[in-house]
């Protein structure tokens, strides 16, 4: 279980902006993402080091958007001026996810620029909606040269995030309420504000060439 990448619903100046602006804060070339066909929304993104990458994200006039969760929580966010939509959590195997849950991942793909039709499958996106805070969950279904941070070189380093709400509650969520302090988090830094009115992703700080960018 690692963070996999954070995703940025686009605000009102549009995709292509939006994702600019980004990285002119971090100094990282952004690179057409592609379209997921299945949630109705496109991305751009922005490769990070240690194989993690940025997702700027806008919802296309689609049904699939209307429908499919992610399309829901991109078009809410974006909707709400832009901004922190949700943190992404990779693991190995998602049978043990599916089942604290209680339902089946699904599957998404991607057909990128680069000729590639990336897939995957993802759970608890529905849960971003109203919990920006938690985290969903993505198994690749690729060869590890086709994962989306291997579009650019980069040296910027995800290095931490701010979300709100319930430290034990996200926990729970990650299945690792057992486990021992730090055993999930000394990967990347957390922290916490007690604010169970706004259970969201609030800032995320990146390590750049020329210091800490929180963002």
């Amino acid at each position: 279980m690692r963070i996999d990448h954070v995703s940025y619903a686009a605000g009102p100046e549009g995709l292509q902006a939006t994702a600019e602006r980004l990285g002119e804060l971090l100094d990282v070339t952004p690179c057409d993402g592609g379209v997921h066909p299945r949630f109705g929304t496109r991305n751009i993104i922005l490769p990070l080091a240690e194989r993690r990458y940025l997702e700027v994200v806008e919802v296309l006039d689609h049904p699939s958007s209307d429908k499919m969760p992610f399309g829901q929580a991109v078009r809410a966010r974006s909707a709400r001026g832009g901004g922190w939509m949700a943190w992404v959590v990779a693991v190995d195997d998602l049978a043990p996810v599916e089942q604290r849950l209680g339902r089946a991942a699904v599957e998404g793909n991607r057909h990128t620029p680069q000729g590639v039709d990336l897939r995957w499958h993802q759970i608890g996106v529905k849960n971003v909606i109203d919990n920006g805070n938690q985290p969903f969950f993505v198994r690749w279904d690729c060869p590890p040269e086709d994962h989306p941070s291997q579009l650019g070189t980069s040296t910027v380093r995800l290095k931490g995030l701010t979300i709100g709400g319930d430290v034990d509650q996200v926990r729970d969520w990650l299945g690792i309420s057992d486990a021992p302090a730090g055993a999930f988090e000394s990967q990347i830094e957390f922290g916490f504000v007690e604010d169970d009115e706004h259970p969201c992703l609030f800032h995320v700080t990146f390590t750049t060439d020329r210091g800490d960018v929180e963002i």
